[in-house]
């Protein structure tokens, strides 16, 4: 079955191809047109096709909506947008300036009676009724970043932050359109996978709102037989029901260590150190000698999963990626080479014989040497774009010691040792480590995992993260939190079995000077996300309520039915409140677990947003301000 990814990819493609289905002859000579899309349509793009990719499929110009844009005739232009007052009345404004020819609508999320019958008057008013060639509702309202990740939204993504559906002052009209955004967002992710799920939630909380809302949505859709969404399916048991998912929607507020966790794989790094977002990275460029008060260079890298490297390594061990960077550029310097040797045994006078019977040899070698040129230009490219990374990584771990924090809160999260609040106040009164951010997050972590700390203790702790700068806000909406959920022991296992975590690699600079890092292994453990996405799919999980939009009664004897049929082997799991680049890997971990012990499951992970651990703290920062006001 193709993944999310390929099929939201598909979508695109056939929409960029003005909605006709994709074959040989259109990929040699596609039509010519304009693409353009909103900040929305912008963001669901740019992970997927890149601007030269954009170019193959026929788009010669691709521009804002809301943007100064000429008049141009005889080229279809392909709009994709959300349904928002403000796009239609754009586009209506469009119809009336006569700038292109043909129109062909694309919605994002479906758009409602009402709105189509107002840009139809419009379009009548404005006699472009002829223009409109198609329009059409896509049903791809959410951002696809790897094959099994997705999330909702990136720009103007504060109202579905953490912070947006915790704080106090919420009304009840905001929170309904906050899930309503939601479940908007997820059904198009069914209706791309094509799937009715089996939904699986945590009760009482936002994801619980999100599922009932969800369930009803499902069920009107397949009971609407002009425009079920999920044809091929109709019957109550349709011929595809066992490969049915299970959609397991989680509250954040089940596991808050982690998002403010330090890490140690490339993927996460990257997001936490190098703000890692639609799968671009900006790393900025260490030139010798800064001017003060210029801005530092930066280098944008986009890291895709047609790139081995990073489809191989982005949930590794930051040394292990490293040792891969140093292979692959040995392996390239090998190429470089041979490719050299080549050229100064041509080097010859050309005029004489020898030249001429030496060309002959050679040529063969010579062409199968140019026709692997552009592979390896191409791998340069990319050899060269991870050793800026990892510097950057590297270079941040050294400054922030970060390897100090990651292995002190793997200790605390993990309880494998008793971690004395001795080992936590050194390394928050040390000076020389980490950012004022970076000692918040330990303490936060250190205040969660551990059941009882004295006033006495908290005040000690409390001067010393004022001595180091912190903003301490986010302790007045942690302790309120800690007070009303029980988290007791969710973090068994865990921790690391070396104790010098990277102290050879950093000491010894940012070559990548591998020496003694071989015997870092690092346990795995499952986190809170996906022990009770185990426990789901095992058919346990009492704690989750269950729905079935199939079923014709969602009463007590509908469940039992259910507890029979056995449960399925994929789901998609998704987190209200935001997700992180450590739960992601860790389920695919767990996947890869389950697929050696002869249960092979594909799990999608999905979220709200996708906040690092400092955005996530100035969400946490908000709260506890707004609880002191």
């Amino acid at each position: 079955m193709s993944t999310l990814r390929e099929r939201q990819l598909n979508a695109l493609k056939q929409m960029l191809n003005l909605n006709q289905p994709l074959t040989k002859a259109v990929a040699t000579e596609p039509t010519w047109k304009v693409l353009i899309y909103d900040r929305v349509g912008q963001d669901i793009i740019s992970p997927l096709i890149s601007i030269k990719e954009l170019r193959e499929l026929g788009v010669t110009l691709h521009v804002q909506l809301h943007s100064d844009r000429d008049p141009i005739p005889e080229v279809p232009a392909v709009y994709f947008c959300s349904p928002s007052e403000e796009n239609l009345g754009r586009i209506c404004q469009d119809l009336d300036n006569g700038i292109y020819d043909q129109y062909h609508l694309n919605f994002i999320s479906p758009i409602t009676r009402q709105k189509l019958e107002d840009l139809a008057a419009s379009a009548i008013q404005s006699n472009a009724a002829l223009s409109i060639h198609k329009v059409y509702d896509q049903y791809l309202n959410y951002i696809c970043l790897e094959d099994d990740l997705f999330i909702m939204k990136h720009q103007q993504s504060d109202p579905l932050s953490y912070y947006a559906i915790n704080k106090g002052d919420t009304k009840d009209s905001e929170m309904e359109a906050i899930m309503d955004d939601i479940v908007e967002s997820l059904f198009s992710v069914f209706v791309t996978l094509g799937n009715v799920p089996i939904i699986r939630c945590s009760k009482a909380n936002a994801a619980e709102m999100v599922a009932k809302k969800l369930d009803k949505k499902l069920r009107e859709n397949l009971w609407d037989a002009r425009n079920n969404l999920f044809h091929g399916n109709t019957g109550q048991t349709g011929s595809f029901s066992f490969t049915r998912p299970m959609l397991i929607l989680l509250d954040r507020n089940i596991d808050m260590a982690t998002p403010l966790h330090h890490t140690w794989t490339y993927q996460a790094l990257a997001h936490d150190v190098l703000d890692l977002s639609l799968n671009r990275a900006v790393v900025p460029e260490s030139s010798g000698s800064a001017i003060p008060g210029q801005m530092s260079k930066t280098r944008i890298c986009d890291l895709d999963s047609k790139d081995p490297l990073w489809s191989e390594h982005k949930g590794s061990p930051f040394p292990t990626v490293a040792e891969a960077i140093q292979e692959d550029l040995d392996k390239y310097r090998s190429s470089e080479a041979e490719v050299k040797k080549l050229k100064s045994s041509m080097g010859l006078d050309a005029e004489s014989d020898l030249a001429l019977s030496l060309v002959s040899d050679n040529t063969q070698r010579l062409t199968s040497a140019v026709n692997s040129l552009p592979q390896l230009m191409e791998k340069k490219r990319l050899i060269d774009m991870h050793t800026t990374i990892a510097t950057a990584i590297l270079n941040a771990i050294k400054s922030r010691r970060l390897d100090s924090f990651f292995e002190l809160e793997e200790k605390i999260m993990s309880k494998s040792s008793g971690v004395e609040n001795k080992a936590v106040m050194d390394l928050i009164s040390d000076v020389s480590a980490g950012t004022a951010e970076d000692k918040m997050r330990l303490f936060i972590i250190y205040y969660l995992c551990t059941p009882q700390i004295t006033d006495d203790e908290y005040k000690k702790f409390e001067a010393a993260l004022l001595a180091a700068n912190c903003d301490i806000q986010p302790m007045s909406y942690m302790k309120r939190w800690k007070g009303f959920t029980k988290m007791s022991s969710q973090y068994e296992g865990g921790g690391t079995k070396t104790v010098s975590m990277f102290s050879k690699l950093v000491s010894q600079g940012s070559s990548f000077v591998m020496e003694g890092v071989k015997n870092l292994v690092v346990k795995k453990h499952k986190l809170p996300v996906s022990r009770t996405v185990e426990a789901a799919l095992c058919g346990e999980g009492s704690e989750l309520a269950w729905m079935d939009p199939r079923a014709a009664r969602t009463d007590a004897a509908a469940r039992a039915r259910a507890a029979k049929h056995p449960p399925p082997t994929d789901a998609v799991v998704f987190l209200v409140g935001g997700g992180n680049y450590i739960e992601y890997h860790n389920l695919l971990d767990f996947a890869k677990q389950q697929a050696s012990s002869g249960t092979p499951r594909k799990l999608i992970y999905g979220a709200t947003t996708l906040p690092n651990a400092s955005q996530f703290l100035k969400q946490l920062s908000l709260l506890g301000e707004e609880i002191q006001t």
